[in-house]
């Protein structure tokens, strides 16, 4: 669906629709960001694994939650629909929280169900993620002025679910025991399910199958959705054989992002021409650039967090606050600016002065490169004291400044350069670079914790000297991206933004 909807069904200027998949989102958030918030904790105290280990592992979940969304995008392009695909992937997120609480009633003996669990959460969050994200872009027409403030307003959503999720999650998983936190997850992604369903009308027939026909056909006497549905019983078999074998799944995020983006170059090249084409090979160039955001932004939940843990000053108002707890201040700040970023977005866009997706991109590396340099000037506090909170305050700050110039931007930019027929898939693929970022973020994290970090502390010194060098680099990426972009445009012209 590609119309707005009637003025007697908009909300604040925008479609019902929008809140409707906000709430879905955020109550999703809560629930993912909570247990990522334990995520690292919980493998280096309860399973006692290595900060090196732990990193590792950390990055191959992560890669996985943002790979899998390709093979739901698929699903429900083809054939489920977005709609289904969301309902069915929350209800599988939902299991797999449950699980995981499961996990730590039997005890660490029972490792294996705790990786059954986050293997849930992988496949549910594929057929989830990426078909929310497009739903979106289906309550507006391709030049509605008011797509990219929608995006950001979703992307509010997001974060407020994030901000809240660590909090709760985090508090009742450090101090209760930790199937309290992931108990409170699961109760977060059911509420996110029932909003969905409950607000299905306000969607006005988006995201339905494309051939209601075909999904209903029987295939070996079952019906294609439930067969479907059934994939994903060998889909949780096979996340949990990439989450143990972390190199495995560096390897395949490499062969498969190579593949699939020379797939889409070719579909550019070969079967589109014109504006469809410009607009696709510039979408493929914002996917390229994303990931090193995320390979320093995803540092929050490992490596820093190791760091929060044993080297930052934690005390608020003579309360130690559980390191889990600061993963809530990204996601915190992005809601505190995300309105005045929607409000500038569209003040830009009335007087036509909207940046390019690329420069909002490389402002955003600057910033999440930035973070980092500015956190090392930590190196000044005595060795015998512990690092102010200030430092971290000042670095997710920035972090989140980056966020807003590079996610939201890039879910628009996704919803409104790609073909109508292959939105989900597109989607996919910007998800399949986010997971390329998110599992380099696991190495950087497991490096650091070699050189100098580990789960009981390392040295400070060499963990700050460490983030001096991954931020000095992103700035400079970011610094050559953003000239790079300034020659494109005069060659380009008129470049889609």
């Amino acid at each position: 669906m590609t119309t707005t909807q009637p003025a007697a069904e908009t909300l604040w200027g925008h479609p019902k629709g929008l809140y409707v998949l906000f709430f879905t989102e955020l109550w999703e958030r809560f629930s993912f960001y909570g247990m990522r918030a334990l995520l690292i904790f919980y493998l280096t105290r309860h399973f006692l694994y290595s900060g090196e280990q732990s990193g590792l592992l950390y990055g191959a979940y992560l890669a996985l939650v943002f790979l899998s969304p390709m093979i739901g995008g698929y699903l429900a392009d083809r054939w489920l629909g977005q709609r289904k695909a969301v309902l069915f992937g929350g209800l599988v997120i939902a299991s797999g929280h449950i699980t995981l609480g499961l996990e730590d009633a039997l005890g660490a003996s029972a490792q294996a169900v705790f990786w059954i669990g986050l293997s849930l959460i992988v496949v549910g969050t594929g057929f989830l993620k990426a078909n929310i994200s497009a739903l979106v872009g289906k309550l507006y027409a391709a030049h509605d002025p008011r797509r990219d403030s929608a995006y950001t307003l979703f992307y509010m959503g997001i974060n407020l679910g994030g901000a809240i999720g660590p909090v709760i999650c985090g508090i009742l998983g450090e101090t209760l025991g930790w199937g309290y936190g992931f108990g409170a997850a699961a109760i977060g992604m059911i509420a996110g399910v029932i909003v969905f369903a409950r607000g299905k009308r306000h969607l006005l027939g988006g995201g339905e199958a494309p051939d209601p026909a075909a999904l209903a056909e029987p295939v070996f006497g079952v019906k294609r959705e439930w067969l479907i549905y059934g994939l994903t019983l060998p889909l949780t078999l096979l996340s949990w054989l990439l989450l143990i074998s972390p190199k495995l799944t560096g390897t395949l995020l490499a062969v498969g992002g190579i593949a699939i983006g020379l797939l889409l170059v070719w579909i550019a090249l070969a079967r589109l021409e014109g504006e469809e084409r410009r607009k696709l090979l510039y979408a493929l160039a914002l996917i390229l650039i994303q990931p090193v955001f995320w390979g320093l932004y995803e540092q929050s939940g490992s490596s820093l967090s190791l760091f929060i843990d044993h080297h930052v000053n934690r005390m608020v108002f003579g309360h130690e606050v559980p390191a889990s707890v600061f993963q809530a201040l990204p996601p915190f700040f992005v809601c505190l600016i995300a309105l005045p970023f929607a409000a500038l977005w569209l003040r830009l866009a009335k007087a036509d002065r909207m940046p390019t997706p690329i420069s909002s991109f490389a402002f955003g590396i600057i910033m999440v490169g930035g973070g980092f340099v500015l956190m090392t000037l930590a190196q000044w506090v005595p060795a015998d004291q512990k690092v102010p909170l200030a430092f971290i305050f000042l670095l997710f700050l920035c972090h989140a400044i980056g966020e807003m110039c590079l996610s939201p931007v890039g879910l628009s930019a996704m919803s409104r350069f790609a073909p109508r027929h292959m939105l989900s898939f597109l989607m996919g693929t910007w998800f399949l670079a986010t997971a390329a970022g998110n599992f380099s973020a696991g190495v950087i994290a497991s490096v650091i914790e070699a050189m100098g970090g580990g789960a009981n502390g390392g040295d400070r010194a060499i963990i700050l000297d460490a983030y001096l060098r991954i931020g000095l680099v992103a700035a400079t990426i970011g610094a050559v991206v953003l000239v790079i972009n300034i020659g494109a445009q005069r060659l380009l012209r008129p470049a889609p933004r």
